[in-house]
């Protein structure tokens, strides 16, 4: 799969959504550690909204698509997850052409402007047990897998499996921002959730990738 368009983006985002729905109950018990418990069902909703930004959405234009989505993902409530989720949707459109059609440069330059975005929202860094740790190394891993030629599903393969990867990391980590700060050395031992929500979206995109043909 060298290039992706429209029809085949609205797929691969909702298996996404599928993928985040299916982790619901684990992400609010990763969030009953530190925070309040309720980050399943938030990022659920966010899925919800995502979905129905798609289904509203008219013609072919993927960066009103993009922008449309986290427009409708900035609305949820739940603390920080809306706006960094929303940002990170908002901001993609930078790193999109005037083309039809996503290449694998294309989606990392895409994913780029989105993680800009998310860090025009929070003072986080890696290694502070937040979204930051699985997104980055997501990116990262997806602008080099693109520069070494591989093709959209090789691209998206290798964010999941940095995602993940820092997902886990976060598990050794001390928080250092929401709720689970307070906790201080306790916070140890477990996902931040937020991190495991982003290895969710990354693992369902390429699963919608593998899913496409």
């Amino acid at each position: 799969m060298q290039s992706i368009g429209y029809e085949e983006l609205c797929r691969i985002l909702r298996r996404a959504a599928e993928a985040v729905r299916a982790g619901e109950a684990e992400l609010s018990r990763l969030d009953s550690f530190g925070g309040d418990g309720d980050h399943g069902t938030t990022m659920s909703r966010a899925m919800g909204q995502m979905e129905g930004a798609i289904e509203g959405a008219s013609g072919s234009d993927i960066k009103g698509l993009l922008n449309d989505i986290g427009w409708a993902i900035m609305g949820v409530d739940g603390g920080a997850t809306g706006p960094l989720l929303g940002s990170l949707f908002m901001g993609m459109p930078e790193g999109l052409g005037e083309g039809e059609s996503i290449d694998p440069r294309t989606l990392a330059a895409l994913f780029e402007a989105g993680l800009a975005g998310v860090e025009k929202r929070t003072r986080a860094k890696v290694g502070d047990k937040t979204v930051i740790d699985a997104l980055v190394p997501a990116v990262q891993a997806l602008r080099r897998a693109a520069e070494l030629g591989g093709d959209v599903r090789a691209c998206l393969g290798e964010a999941a499996e940095a995602a993940e990867e820092g997902a886990r990391s976060t598990s050794e980590l001390v928080a250092r921002f929401g709720r689970a700060k307070n906790l201080g050395e306790k916070s140890r031992g477990t996902p931040d959730p937020g991190a495991t929500s982003i290895s969710l979206i990354f693992r369902g995109l390429w699963e919608g990738a593998q899913e496409s043909a």
